[in-house]
């Protein structure tokens, strides 16, 4: 039988025969299925379940009909315990040495590690990943929780020498402390990667947190906690309240030190707003989304393009803030891309994404189905629907969000559908005639998370890295053409709306935002 340890790995841009990871999966998906589905998910605070609070049903998106567990959404009683407990817990964590956090924080992704294939079954059941893109975000959990220990290790903890006086007897150190409890609210797209990545980072500067999963998300975050209780970190440093009036709650008490977020950007700036409001400012680290174009040139190698635009746009249904939504095309190619992207798009067939031989699962709910319908509808109106814009019926999608890939070109070119994040499997296509002109284009969206360009020209690269307003690029990516990203390879930084600090995760300059600057002097006097 095949030892999980010894089973080959997954990234996002992984492209080998999987097939003894997929033979492990189709062995172990059963009795995954009995042991976890149907579970209620507590609250946790310092270590103990807490069940006050209305107890709310989960449900598959992928067959509606499969109940995965239920929660109970947290009173105000809860949520004020958990900051309690997290202050209590910070006292320990935050005064430890860095080297012994470490160790637990290294103890954790072993934990992490040892269940990363059950992690990835339940974002496959939960929100309709593909197998592989579930497994890829698996490992990136793990990976984000190496590499934020080790920065913090190869930073010195973040102590650094600053001067010392002629005789020795005076000297000064900066030096980066962490700032106390973190709220950490989560999306349902990628609910172990971007949890991992905000409470890791959070966790590893030293701060408490108190982990607040959104509601489609229940399992993998009841899963997580059980990962924290394995690992054994000290009482009170991680807590985990359920329930949408969880979030408010967090955001309106002063126990919170700062909160860390990736959703929408009117939630984010909303926080932003409210923390600013107060007697102080407190960190609000969030990454708000995005509207992400691809500008394929006359000199792009065709087929490359194909495959990068179309595996960015309709990837995971859309339902990334890095999917690209845009794609702008050179008048010289844009017919015959325009008909290329179409036969791609015409080959995806969603379904169950528990199968190996599916890549494509339903929109997460009911809300993204409208949009979707909505976008589409527009496009009809507005310009010209290529493909798709259509419900999938029948059998296991009557059961589901499940709808077509969709292509939409000849819209004006100040509509809204080149602005609006969708989250959907929506791509707009544009021609242009100069690459000036249609970065100009993609830079007046508020958006600024990521791009891609196609081209072979080493003047259009340069021209495209220099001018495109975005804090993720990606040149001839085969792969992807906006998404991809990956821990200590690409740093994950949104530039205007889709983001606040200009410093991303995923690379060198997330860690010390969840810490601030501490200058010591200290004259010794014998």
């Amino acid at each position: 039988m095949t030892q999980a340890h010894s089973l080959p790995r997954v990234t996002y841009t992984s492209t080998e025969d999987f097939s003894p990871l997929q033979d492990y999966l189709d062995g172990r998906l059963p009795q995954f299925r009995q042991d976890m589905l149907g579970r209620h998910w507590p609250s946790i605070v310092a270590g103990e379940a807490r069940d006050q609070g209305d107890v709310v049903l989960c449900h598959s998106p992928v067959d509606e009909t499969v109940l995965l567990g239920s929660y109970a959404a947290a009173d105000g009683a809860t949520v004020a315990d958990a900051i309690q407990a997290a202050r209590k817990g910070f006292a320990v964590w935050g005064r430890m040495d860095w080297r012994e956090r470490l160790k637990h924080m290294r103890r954790l992704a072993d934990v992490l590690d040892r269940h990363r294939h059950d992690l990835a079954m339940a974002i496959v059941l939960e929100v309709g990943k593909s197998r592989m893109e579930a497994l890829g975000e698996a490992e990136e959990a793990l990976a984000l929780i190496h590499y934020y220990a080790d920065e913090f290790e190869r930073n010195n903890g973040y102590v650094s020498p600053a001067w010392r006086s002629a005789d020795g007897s005076e000297q000064a150190q900066t030096q980066l402390r962490p700032m106390g409890v973190f709220a950490v609210v989560t999306p349902f797209n990628y609910p172990v990667a971007l949890a991992a990545n905000m409470l890791g980072a959070a966790l590893v500067a030293g701060n408490s947190v108190i982990f607040k999963p959104t509601p489609n998300a229940a399992l993998t975050a009841g899963m997580l906690a059980r990962v924290f209780e394995q690992a054994e970190l000290p009482q009170g440093v991680f807590n985990l309240v359920y329930g949408q009036e969880a979030g408010p709650l967090l955001m309106d008490s002063d126990g919170i030190d700062g909160v860390a977020f990736t959703g929408s950007n009117a939630t984010g700036m909303g926080m932003l707003r409210k923390f600013a409001s107060e007697r102080y400012m407190r960190p609000v680290l969030a990454e708000m989304g995005g509207k992400n174009y691809a500008y394929v040139t006359a000199s792009a190698d065709f087929d490359i393009a194909v495959n990068g635009v179309t595996r960015s746009a309709f990837g995971f249904q859309g339902q990334r803030c890095t999917a690209c939504s845009v794609a702008m095309v050179h008048e010289s190619l844009y017919d015959r891309f325009v008909d290329a992207l179409a036969r791609q798009a015409a080959k995806i067939l969603p379904g169950d994404t528990a199968d190996r031989a599916v890549t494509h699962g339903p929109l997460i709910n009911r809300a993204a189905l409208d949009r979707y319908l909505a976008a589409a509808e527009h496009g009809r109106r507005a310009g010209r629907v290529v493909c798709g814009g259509e419900r999938l019926q029948g059998g296991l999608f009557d059961k589901g969000a499940f709808v077509k890939p969709t292509l939409i070109a000849d819209l004006a070119a100040d509509d809204r559908l080149y602005r609006d994040e969708l989250f959907a499997p929506v791509l707009v296509v544009s021609r242009f005639k100069t690459l000036e002109e249609a970065i100009a284009r993609g830079n007046q969206v508020d958006y600024g998370l990521t791009a891609g360009l196609y081209s072979k020209d080493e003047a259009e690269i340069q021209q495209f890295l220099d001018h495109v307003q975005t804090g993720v690029m990606y040149v001839n990516r085969l792969t992807g053409a906006t998404n991809g990203a990956w821990p200590g390879i690409q740093s994950f930084s949104g530039w205007k709306g889709s983001g606040i600090t200009g410093k991303g995760a995923l690379g060198p300059h997330y860690l010390p935002q969840f810490m601030r600057e501490q200058s010591r002097t200290i004259r010794v006097i014998r």
